[in-house]
């Protein structure tokens, strides 16, 4: 075959396409005729027909044929988008929908949005065609009503497109060249369809701008002045719910233009009344915004005037039940308080009023009034239960505004009117049914919330009566028997804080027999003690212990009660009590010594308990070696003050009853107090202090008692002694500093060696032990003549004198005061005396170191001022020397006689007072000398 002759490729022609593509637009169109709600298909349809339509845009021109045809496919797509919404409408929904189906309605919502917008954009492509009447205005309200569907669904920028496109289509028509009514309506409908959009995405300018232009649209029909009207009143709500006092201008203002549309319209269009129902009902509700603007705005006569015209202008008055509530606020806000109780009265009457509004009312004028409309509000709600059903709810919620809370007179006198309002039977009555279970409960919280805001401030009489009412919406039965036990428990309370006992004891017997708890237990145990008896209160207090939900921090509060009584015998009973429940691995709420410390400072405050104050200090002790002393005590600085405190208490208690000569307790609180101090390295000095005083006063009970230490005890003492010996060693002497812990004061080591001289000499090898405490006191720097000469005397006295100690002690004594500057020459005449005594005891009158004592005395009495030398020890010494020379003379020892009577004349000499005397021994002396003057001494 010739190349020729071959046919060449056919290509269809630009008309074959379109009918080509306006087939497959066709057969997408039965598709969509088919859906359901729920069909999986619908996205698949809506974008193959976009598809579909933007090839067919592009294969303009369109023949008059297939415009025709188009025209034809957009309302059949159309009406079946009609049909699949009617359906969609038609289905109901309920609770047991799945969350799959919700989702397919949502789905099928917005893709019936966009068949729609492909519908429009069929008409929008065919454009003017023959034979078809106003296809503009046809083709917009395709667009117009399918920019509704976007906006209701929340797609606003899809919505102001199809709407900018409806209205591209409609500016080519005159306005005035339309006579269609439905077509006068499609333009204002348009316009103020737009402006509905724009102002959902914040164009609020453009949205008024298009509102403003609707004014050149509306037509001679009452109905175009209603919308218009409407959608103003709709913008300047919108503008009020911001609760902005800078917005609450340009609300008035879009409501304002509003109520110039009603006037206008029913001037000019509406004058049979069933035309003019519509605009005086937008008028209406208009003035009661503008009222409800007013008053946010706190333009109280504004209000009034608004309502005033609405009550006497627009339709023969205006009832509607929001206009009592504002024109009582308004009458509030001008301080016009009887003017308001007055419209809040008219409420009460008008049966038309919601009950919600009616207690809103009640809420607002009681707020603004106070304490002097709690009557007025109270006699109103019983006045509504008179005329109408009244629901519990409503009840709650006065009751609550009256009862208010807090405290003071004023909240005193609300209670008491909301105790009269909730009491009453009428009242009562409206809780009575189990549907109103909730309200009843929410009553009874209002009411107990009350109370305990004046039992809070101590208004006890009013908080019992309100707990009182309270009770009133408990129902008798098992299921609240605990929460009656509970008012019963405060209502207990309240009449303990009136002192009203006896009341208190039967309200607290009520809950103890509905719910026997520890509550109640503790209760009764309050009232004993504010009865003062004492006994009641410990035995109620040990009775707690039995109670199922008793913890031992009851018996810290039974202990905190029992101080602020002043039972202390109560207090003492409880923290004695609460100590037996401690174990060394136990967890307690209160530390073991804090119980122990506070304790022992309730016990100190009566001085005849020193027994007891002993028995727990030495309970202290002995856990704080079983446990430890962090354990015991505490970590860180609370626990050194914890051990501070016991130390220092111990001290002070067992020197002050030293003083009260009540030595053997002094001595074992001081032993304690030596164990406290001893915890740490820092308080050695007390340590041996208290260790020194507490043989001291071991040795006062002998003394005191008559009794003998026992060997045991004699040893133990001496024990610490040798313990306080060797803090001593390592310590210095003076005066006592307030921040030098390691001196201790002279008469202290004094103290050591006197009992450490007493324990030892009862000790079978005594003698050496106590010449070398005597000796090691003479050569410490803080001895004294007076410590030897005590010393000294000491050790001559008793049933085991130690004649050498006496020797040592006199001896070092009477040296050490005459060396010093000024000798206390008293002191001196005690230690010769005792001196003469003790070696005349010792060696016999007529030995040498009798005369040499006396010799040293008469030295020492030479050179000295007359009355330096206490003048009866003088008189002693010269007649006792004279004295002596008595035995010699019978013997015939006439030299020894000599020589004691020179001595004793000599002594007389350097005494005054002594002339007689005197001249006596003199002259006795010369008779003597002349009688035996050829007698040598030692001669018989």
């Amino acid at each position: 075959m010739r190349i020729s002759e071959m046919s060449p490729d056919h290509k269809p022609t630009n008309h074959e396409s379109q009918s080509q593509t306006l087939e497959e637009i066709e057969t997408l169109i039965k598709q969509s005729e088919t859906l359901t709600p729920i069909n999986p298909t619908l996205p698949k349809i809506s974008a193959n027909l976009q598809t579909t339509l933007a090839r067919l845009t592009s294969l303009s021109p369109l023949s008059k044929q297939s415009k025709l045809q188009i025209w034809k496919l957009s309302y059949r797509l159309w009406n079946a988008c009609v049909d699949l919404s009617n359906s969609i409408e038609i289905k109901p929904t309920s609770s047991s929908t799945s969350i799959d189906e919700a989702k397919g309605r949502t789905q099928i919502g917005e893709e019936q949005a966009k068949l729609r917008q492909v519908s429009a954009d069929l008409l929008f492509l065919a454009g003017d065609v023959e034979g078809i009447p106003s296809p503009c205005i046809k083709a917009a309200s395709f667009f117009y009503k399918t920019g509704l569907i976007w906006h209701d669904l929340g797609k606003f920028e899809l919505a102001a497109n199809c709407y900018e496109r409806a209205m591209g289509l409609s500016s080519k028509i005159e306005v005035d060249q339309v006579s269609d009514i439905g077509e006068q309506r499609l333009l204002l409908d348009l316009n103020i369809a737009r402006a509905r959009t724009a102002w959902e995405i914040s164009e609020r300018n453009v949205a008024i701008t298009l509102l403003n232009r609707s004014k050149n649209l509306l037509f001679t029909s009452a109905e175009s002045y209603t919308l218009l009207a409407n959608q103003y009143l709709t913008f300047g709500k919108l503008v009020l719910s911001k609760n902005e006092a800078s917005m609450i201008g340009e609300s008035l203002k879009l409501m304002n233009e509003c109520l110039d549309l009603c006037e206008k319209g029913l001037l000019r269009i509406a004058r049979m009344p069933n035309h003019q129902l519509g605009l005086k009902t937008v008028k209406s509700k208009c003035l009661r915004f503008m009222a409800a603007a007013h008053l946010q705005g706190e333009e109280y006569e504004s209000v009034l005037k608004c309502i005033k015209v609405l009550r006497e202008e627009v339709g023969g008055g205006d009832n509607h039940p929001c206009l009592p509530v504002l024109a009582m606020k308004a009458w509030l806000g001008l301080k016009r308080y009887k003017e308001a109780e007055k419209e809040l009265r008219g409420m009460v009457v008008n049966k038309g009023i919601p009950e919600a509004i009616w207690v809103s009312a009640v809420e607002s004028y009681f707020q603004e009034v106070g304490v002097a409309g709690a009557e007025t509000a109270k006699g109103l709600f019983l006045g509504l239960l008179g005329r109408c059903h009244v629901s519990a709810g409503a009840a709650v919620r006065v009751a609550q505004k009256v009862a208010g809370g807090g405290g003071g007179e004023g909240s005193r006198v609300r209670a008491k009117v909301a105790a009269e309002l909730v009491s009453d039977e009428r009242v009562v009555a409206l809780f009575d049914e189990n549907a109103v279970a909730n309200e009843r409960t929410a009553m009874h919280a209002v009411l107990w919330n009350c109370g305990a805001d004046h039992f809070r401030v101590k208004d006890y009489e009013t908080g019992a009566e309100m707990f009182e009412k309270s009770m009133l919406y408990v129902p008798h039965n098992v299921e609240n028997k605990i929460l009656r036990a509970k008012c019963f428990r405060v209502l207990c309370l309240c009449y303990l804080g009136l002192s009203q006992l006896d009341q208190a004891q039967e309200y607290i017997n009520e809950a103890d027999k509905l719910h026997p708890n520890i509550a109640c237990a503790f209760l009764k145990f309050k009232i004993y003690l504010q009865k003062n008896n004492i006994d009641g209160a410990i035995n109620q207090m040990q009775s707690m212990s039995s109670c199922l939900d008793f913890t031992p921090d009851f018996f810290i509060l039974s202990a905190h009660e029992a101080i602020a009584s002043q039972a202390l015998p109560v207090t003492i009973a409880s923290l004695s009590n609460l100590l037996n429940f401690y174990s060394p691995r136990k967890s307690m709420p209160t530390p073991q010594v804090v119980v122990l410390r506070t304790l022992i400072t309730v016990l100190s405050r009566d001085p005849g308990n020193e027994d007891q104050v002993l028995k727990f200090t030495k309970l202290a002790r002995t856990r704080m070696f079983d446990l430890g002393t962090e354990e015991f005590f505490g970590k860180g600085e609370v626990g050194r003050r914890e051990q501070n405190w016991f130390s220092v208490n111990s001290w002070n208690i067992g020197t002050r009853i030293g003083r009260e000569k009540k030595y053997d307790i002094c001595a074992e609180l001081l032993e304690l107090a030596s164990d406290f101090y001893g915890v740490t390295e820092d308080n050695q000095v007390m340590v041996c202090k208290s260790l020194i005083l507490s043989v001291s006063a071991m040795i006062a009970v002998e003394k005191q008692r008559n009794i003998p230490l026992q060997d045991s005890e004699v040893k133990h003492a001496i024990e610490m002694l040798d313990k306080a010996g060797k803090i001593l060693a390592t310590i210095s002497y003076g005066t006592k500093l307030a921040d030098d812990p390691t001196t201790v004061e002279p008469n202290f080591f004094f103290v050591y060696i006197f009992n450490s001289y007493d324990l030892r000499g009862r000790q079978s090898d005594s003698n050496e032990h106590q010449l070398h405490l005597i000796k090691n006191l003479a050569s410490s720097k803080i001895c004294t003549p007076q410590y030897l000469l005590h010393m000294g005397l000491t050790a001559l006295k008793g049933p085991r004198p130690n004649m050498e100690v006496a020797d040592y002690a006199l001896n070092t004594s009477l040296s050490t005061l005459l060396s010093s500057p000024s000798p206390n020459y008293k002191t001196i005449a005690i230690i010769l005396r005792k001196l003469i005594g003790f070696v005349g005891f010792k060696k016999g009158d007529g030995d040498d170191e009798v005369y040499s004592v006396y010799k040293q005395a008469y030295q020492i009495m030479v050179g000295l001022k007359a009355g330096e030398y206490p003048s009866e020890e003088g008189k002693w010494l010269a007649m006792t020397a004279w004295n002596r020379a008595a035995m010699p003379v019978r013997l015939g020892q006439i030299g020894i006689a000599r020589r004691w009577m020179k001595i004793g004349l000599d002594m007389s000499q350097h005494v005054s007072d002594m002339g007689a005397f005197k001249d006596c021994m003199e002259e006795f002396l010369a008779g003597f000398e002349k009688k035996f003057e050829a007698h040598d001494d030692g001669c018989t």
